[in-house]
């Protein structure tokens, strides 16, 4: 039943490379085969990738510091938060649950969630800093997945874009510029893999959205008047789909 459901799930969506990975997966990737590294490289990738993330972090800290309008991020939460976003994908890819093309487009995506995150949370704005060259850099972490990756990349920022810009014009105070410009590059990463993603990213966002206004209206820290900050939840759902979409078929393909 399971092999059967896979099959038409994977017919109505493109295919990805098909070597050196295994039978096509319901987002249309390709599914690594065997059943992971031994358990000692697992282990030295994942704490080397921790490190590199909570590196990374704290440059990210800095970077923010200095730009223009700087955004002062305290210690140690972009460490923590990068070397988190980055150890996971590593280790599903060395337990041979992800395929390796998508390890770099989650690395690229969890950095900008960080960074985004951490100024849009505490200072209600995205810089064009952050927004402005994070579109063509998911389109470059898209080259691994192939030319058409790249071409739905290009695609679901417009279309993502274009449906932000329209809340953006009908209700301002809903949702900022930033916003509409984080849109592009969330869309690439999201429709690279697979169409699929897109909508499941969108939607889930949204609902991350809410949650968010719901824990702030509960603590009090806005009021019922107060803009929510839609930044992190399009950057934690695109990390989110892309990781789970691609780990849980690459599951279902080694088994």
């Amino acid at each position: 039943m399971e092999r059967h459901l896979v099959s038409v799930l994977t017919a109505a969506t493109p295919l990805g490379s098909p070597a050196p990975f295994g039978p096509a997966t319901p987002f249309g990737l390709a599914a690594p085969l065997g059943s992971g590294a031994p358990f000692g490289t697992v282990v030295v990738l994942t704490v080397a990738a921790a490190a590199a993330g909570a590196a990374a972090g704290a440059l990210t800290r800095r970077w923010l510091a200095g730009l223009r309008r700087g955004a002062d991020v305290p210690s140690p939460w972009c460490e923590l938060a990068t070397a988190l976003l980055w150890s996971v994908p590593v280790l599903w890819w060395s337990l041979g649950a992800l395929p390796g093309v998508l390890v770099p487009l989650l690395l690229g995506l969890g950095w900008l969630g960080v960074a985004g995150s951490a100024v849009d949370l505490r200072h209600r704005r995205l810089p064009n800093a952050l927004t402005l060259p994070a579109l063509p850099l998911v389109l470059a972490l898209l080259v691994p997945l192939g030319a058409d990756a790249v071409l739905r990349g290009v695609a679901g920022a417009a279309l993502l874009a274009a449906a932000h810009a329209v809340v953006h014009l009908v209700a301002p105070a809903a949702m900022g510029a930033g916003d509409v410009k984080l849109a592009a590059p969330v869309g690439a990463a999201l429709a690279g893999p697979s169409w699929a993603a897109l909508p499941a990213g969108a939607a889930l966002a949204l609902v991350l959205t809410g949650l968010l206004a719901a824990a702030g209206l509960a603590g009090r820290r806005w009021d019922r008047c107060a803009s929510v900050p839609h930044g992190p939840s399009m950057l934690a759902a695109a990390w989110a789909v892309v990781l789970f979409a691609a780990g849980s078929a690459g599951l279902a393909g080694t088994g």
